[in-house]
């Protein structure tokens, strides 16, 4: 979300307190949402959210999946949940506990939800796999079971986009997830591939390329996901090692690791290393199999999307270097029609928010505004009906 300055606040406050009466929006979750972007804002510093609700109860809880479980943050608002989340970190090595990510489940829970924060460990080691999808359903099974009466929504970072929206098409998460948070997320993996080797987008399939210079990072944490799926244990361990040269220091000599390679790693670093847009389906195509075979589990586009009744929320960055706001546009037009809203913003370079201006501000009211709908069952499909999938036991469901 976007870190407003408490000046540009101010100044929304008036303007949005003037046009409660024509926008027909309810006064007290217009002020709640201005009390939720403050404290955004805030931070881990004081606000007046904070000052208004008692800390919400953090702790971990172990949650069943199909071969064993995993670990999980349960953030607990003090005056009861209205409405569940799963709060999927992205990729970063602290994880769930980051302290960014750490306080923004806190002012979710305090906005009401009742936040479920799961431990990636593929995330956390900066690697994206659409095995992630069916661990995500089963954290909505568990969440879903332990309320079944009250919505349930999912918020995504980044590469976590992906998983989370295949998680819906899960039997045992169908049907029991009311709406979704996407932030600065993909549709098209062979295009963002295109953009952060490449530097060139497109805003349709069809339309003239665009060129942004791209932040390296992307191609990095592309390797360091694909680096283990290859056959020969020498090219795996020189293109790790590759990367994470190259995330320490872009300018880094790896020319001794990039003799070495064998035939699959040089088809790997031959793509990374290309800069025609034209030349990328071929080199993609000349990738190892269990590559590949990756990139279509993960990739959205050229299916059809099992979202259901969902409703999304869509907020992505109009510079992003990492991942292009076309694949949130696009993103957008594969949705069911009135399904989804979309926030373009000047203020977001991928999920790091700067200060925005009265527009940016306007837009995340919108986007704040419309999750605290959802949370009061506004605007939903009624009823949310429970998924099919296997059972949890009480114990299990309750996290006892």
């Amino acid at each position: 979300m976007g870190a407003l300055s408490r000046p540009t606040l101010r100044l929304l406050l008036i303007a949005t307190v003037a046009a409660i009466a024509l926008s027909g929006c309810s006064p007290q979750r217009a002020i709640e949402t201005m009390r939720v972007l403050d404290d955004i804002a805030a931070g881990e510093a004081p606000s007046a959210l904070k000052a208004a609700t008692a800390p919400p109860q953090r702790r971990l809880v172990t949650v069943p999946v199909h071969g064993g479980a995993i670990a999980a943050d349960l953030y607990r608002p003090a005056e009861g949940a209205r409405a569940g989340m799963i709060l999927v970190p992205g990729l970063a090595p602290a994880g769930k506990d980051d302290r960014r990510l750490i306080a923004f489940a806190n002012t979710i829970a305090r906005a009401g939800f009742e936040v479920l924060v799961p431990d990636m460990a593929r995330m956390r080691a900066l690697q994206v796999s659409a095995a992630d999808a069916p661990l995500l359903a089963d954290a909505v099974a568990w969440m879903a079971q332990r309320d079944p009466a009250r919505p349930l929504g999912i918020a995504a970072i980044s590469f976590a986009v992906g998983p989370a929206v295949l998680a819906l098409a899960e039997p045992q998460a169908k049907g029991r997830v009311a709406f979704v948070l996407a932030i600065g997320g993909y549709f098209d993996l062979p295009a963002v591939v295109t953009f952060f080797t490449t530097g060139y987008f497109r805003d349709k399939p069809d339309a003239p390329w665009r060129h942004r210079t791209p932040n390296a990072y992307g191609k990095w944490v592309f390797l360091l996901s694909n680096a283990p799926r290859l056959g020969d244990p020498a090219d795996r361990r020189a293109l790790t090692e590759l990367a994470r040269r190259k995330m320490q220091d872009r300018d880094a000599d790896v020319s001794d690791l990039v003799r070495g390679l064998g035939p699959q790693g040089r088809a790997v670093y031959a793509l990374l290393v290309n800069e025609d847009p034209e030349r990328v389906p071929a080199l993609l195509a000349a990738l190892p199999e269990s590559v590949r075979s990756e990139l279509r589990a993960l990739n959205l586009a050229g299916r059809r999307l099992a979202v259901g009744d969902v409703r999304f929320v869509l907020i992505h960055g109009r510079n992003d270097a990492i991942i292009p706001e076309t694949e949130s546009e696009a993103l957008a037009r594969a949705l069911p029609e009135g399904a989804v809203s979309l926030h373009l913003l000047n203020s977001l370079d991928h999920v790091n928010p700067q200060p925005p201006g009265p527009v940016d501000s306007f837009k995340l009211f919108d986007a704040v505004y419309t999750l605290l709908s959802y949370r009061d069952g506004e605007g939903l499909p009624q009823p949310v009906r429970p998924g099919a999938g296997a059972s949890l036991s009480r114990a299990d469901a309750t996290g006892q």
